[in-house]
């Protein structure tokens, strides 16, 4: 676990960028992991440095999850194979993208109710 939730619910993001989040009327500096028990800091700073470990939150919650949105930063980048076997073997689906677009897709994606979680990295820049 990444600690205690920041937010007890599900929320969309409201806004992003200079290193952080809002959502809820409240704001976070750094990661976000939203999953369907909360949202959670999550101490993942850069995507280079990603590792299945990481991920260790978002699978003890996969039976609720239909796929993980992941923001990788400013732009796309794709995940080694280790990370991406570890979602399937976890019968979770993993869609990549740049930060911005995750949490545009999160929005809607949870506007229509559906089991998507998302772990956003920060970034500075929208």
């Amino acid at each position: 676990m990444e600690g205690p939730a920041k937010y007890p619910n599900r929320a969309p993001i409201a806004s992003y960028g200079n290193g952080g989040f809002r959502f809820a009327d409240m704001s976070h500096q750094g990661s976000l992991l939203l999953l369907p028990s909360g949202i959670y800091a999550w101490a993942q700073e850069e995507f280079a440095t990603l590792t299945v470990e990481n991920f260790q939150q978002v699978f003890a919650e996969a039976a609720q999850i239909e796929f993980l949105l992941l923001g990788c930063g400013s732009q796309l980048e794709v995940p080694d194979n280790t990370i991406r076997k570890a979602f399937d073997d976890h019968d979770t689906g993993l869609e990549f993208m740049s930060t911005g677009a995750a949490v545009r897709t999160f929005n809607v994606l949870l506007d229509e109710k559906r089991a998507v979680a998302a772990a956003l990295l920060a970034v500075d820049n929208p």
